[in-house]
């Protein structure tokens, strides 16, 4: 059965992967409910479906976390509270430019989603992403502010298009929740990382809706 589909897209990190069939003889897939996991390049887990098959899939090689994020979260990590905005970031791309050269890019943060509903406002924001807690401003106010807990989530955009690998969902805490847009892929991501990171520290698994594993599991 896993000869007849195939995991289409480009093996980075931000990007969109989909299952094709490669055979005639395929099932339809629109009748077929599917669960995707992460899976370590070491294996991990598996768990069959009961009463079914199981199709495994794989990529050719790991995902690509995209050429110099590992460097740029590092740096990141280093300056403890980092601002997610147009100037800060302009700075910084020049900094990693000198051991990367890249285009420098103004990064903008936007709220497109607050608690599910669309967010009509397009001005910047600032995203400050701690070692003890992410705080969203506009200006000198602020918007969200909490600290690294069991009820915060963060995670990548799931859905709706390409623009969703510029995007990251958090859930500041139960009932408060946001759709942030990024400029690039490559800040959206390394502001999960930095976040996971940093919760990491502070014993927290910053994780995405459903991403938990149940407890006692």
């Amino acid at each position: 059965m896993s000869d007849m589909y195939e995991l289409d897209g480009p093996e980075a990190l931000g990007s969109f992967l989909q299952i094709q069939a490669s055979s005639d003889k395929a099932p339809d897939l629109s009748h077929c409910s599917i669960q995707w996991y992460r899976v370590s390049s070491e294996g991990g887990k598996r768990e069959l479906i009961s009463d079914g098959y199981q199709i495994t899939l794989a990529t050719a090689g790991p995902i690509d976390p995209a050429a110099g994020l590992g460097s740029y979260v590092e740096a990141l990590v280093r300056k403890h509270d980092t601002e997610f905005n147009n100037t800060w970031t302009f700075m910084m791309w020049l900094i990693i430019a000198v051991l990367e050269p890249r285009k420098v890019d103004d990064i903008q943060v936007v709220i497109t989603q607050m608690n599910g509903a669309d967010h009509p406002s397009e001005s910047i924001h600032v995203l400050h992403v701690g070692k003890m807690r992410i705080k969203l401003c506009k200006g000198k106010a602020t918007i969200a502010k909490e600290y690294y807990s069991t009820s915060m989530q963060l995670c990548g955009v799931r859905g709706g298009g390409n623009a969703a690998t510029q995007a990251l969902y958090w859930q500041a805490k139960k009932g408060l929740s946001f759709v942030l847009a990024f400029e690039s892929e490559r800040d959206r991501n390394a502001a999960i990382m930095l976040a996971r990171r940093f919760a990491f520290d502070c014993n927290i698994m910053l994780a995405g809706p459903d991403d938990r594993a149940p407890q006692g599991t």
